[in-house]
């Protein structure tokens, strides 16, 4: 049986953090991610032509996907990581569904090196949160009358190195205008 006690000696045992000593004498804290919090920001389903969109097509739709991740702090360890899909198919010019998601999660991030921050809330944040967004999707095609859409895996390692390449060049850019 639980007692206030035991629950909280459990919790005092899950907070305390390992330390290790990084040769000078001071104690290092070893790195940690928690997610604290998940959760649905903004949901949105369109089915414009229903019920004609629900009818047997000779050929499947085109589906476009765009995916967007932001993170913003919330304290000094805190930080709110933002998943945003969106899915829309069409057959021909017209819209059979359209679906919007922006999916949360707040993550406690510590002991990592500074040069680290970057990547671990833009590709792992994110790749902890896309199987969860991932469902819901596939849940909202499906109660909208669709078969379900389930999206293939996404590298946000790649979409990182990308938008990183594309910052620099924007960099580039406004530092060779301001120098001309």
């Amino acid at each position: 049986m639980l007692d206030g006690l035991t629950n909280s000696k459990s919790e005092e045992t899950l907070m305390t953090t390992d330390t290790a000593s990084n040769g000078n004498g001071e104690a290092q804290q070893s790195p940690s991610l928690n997610i604290l919090a998940q959760y649905v920001k903004d949901l949105s389903f369109e089915n414009p032509g229903a019920p004609r969109s629900l009818q047997a097509r000779e050929r499947a739709p085109s589906i476009n996907i765009n995916v967007n991740v932001n993170a913003n702090p919330l304290a000094e360890n805190d930080f709110d990581v933002v998943l945003s899909l969106n899915a829309q198919a069409q057959d021909g010019d017209k819209v059979l569904f359209n679906v919007e998601l922006a999916y949360g999660g707040v993550f406690r991030v510590s002991g990592f090196p500074q040069e680290h921050m970057l990547p671990l809330l833009f590709i792992e944040c994110p790749r902890l949160l896309f199987p969860f967004a991932r469902q819901i999707v596939s849940d909202a095609t499906r109660n909208g009358g669709f078969p379900p859409l389930m999206i293939d895996p996404i590298d946000f390692a790649q979409m990182f190195a990308q938008r990183m390449a594309e910052e620099k060049v924007r960099a580039q850019v406004a530092n060779s205008n301001t120098t001309n």
